[in-house]
């Protein structure tokens, strides 16, 4: 099956450049010339790679990042003639992997698109199993992207999914925050402040009292395993038997 790509620019030459080469290169491509077409078509499609200009008339590509990210999960690469390192720090921060500056060489931008299009499949290949996992009181299923404590649906962002996914299968492992940064963010670059924000938002919705996700200091995080859940709730209720 091809690999389904959208590439969103207002300029009309960058876009049929861009778009020639890469159905060239056999894959399949949407194109939008807005950000409001973008986003019509994000909702409506599923894509494997969005290529992003910044700077367009209407939403900017900033903005239709920030719309998006928490909904989709593939590979957002920005295209932008904004070079200076603020530029691409906010970019980047805003969810993008990538950021490609105008003017630019064609080949150099099919070859990114590729080496991330060959991340993600690596990716897929190495994801763990689609089968719903419980641990304690908490059931996730991947395939229906759901989550559930006590058979309660609790409301994820797609990227808090992902993360407590991935805490999920590596239960009972210790995760330092690079790991966790790298393996769900899927990128070097942006803040790894954002994984602290991403666990506290999952604690709230689901851990209150810190019973699944742990802070071991100066290691990461660790999701407790289902043996290690069982015997903390046994200690504890022996401990409040010798209380009474």
């Amino acid at each position: 099956m091809k690999r389904k790509v959208l590439i969103v620019d207002d300029d009309t030459s960058i876009l049929m450049l861009i778009y020639d080469v890469l159905t060239e290169n056999g894959l399949d491509v949407e194109m939008a010339q807005s950000g409001e077409k973008a986003l019509q078509l994000i909702q409506n499609q599923q894509f494997d790679l969005i290529l992003l200009d910044i700077m367009m008339k209407g939403i900017s590509g900033l903005e239709v990042c920030r719309q998006i990210r928490d909904r989709v999960s593939c590979p957002i690469l920005f295209l932008s003639a904004k070079d200076s390192i603020s530029d691409i720090v906010r970019g980047l921060d805003l969810g993008a992997d990538d950021y490609i500056t105008k003017p630019f060489v064609v080949d150099e931008v099919v070859a990114r698109i590729h080496a991330h299009l060959r991340r993600e499949e690596r990716a897929d290949s190495s994801r763990p199993s689609s089968m719903p996992i419980q641990i304690g009181e908490i059931r996730l299923d991947p395939m229906r992207m759901t989550v559930s404590k006590n058979g309660t649906p609790v409301e994820l962002s797609t990227r808090e999914f992902e993360l407590l996914s991935y805490l999920m299968h590596n239960a009972g492992q210790i995760l330092s925050r690079e790991q966790i940064f790298h393996d769900v963010w899927k990128t070097e670059y942006g803040d790894i402040g954002t994984v602290a924000i991403n666990i506290k938002n999952l604690r709230s919705k689901l851990d209150p009292d810190w019973e699944y996700i742990k802070t071991i200091w100066g290691s990461g995080y660790l999701f407790v395993s289902q043996s290690a859940f069982n015997e903390e709730k046994a200690e504890k209720s022996e401990n409040a038997g010798h209380d009474k």
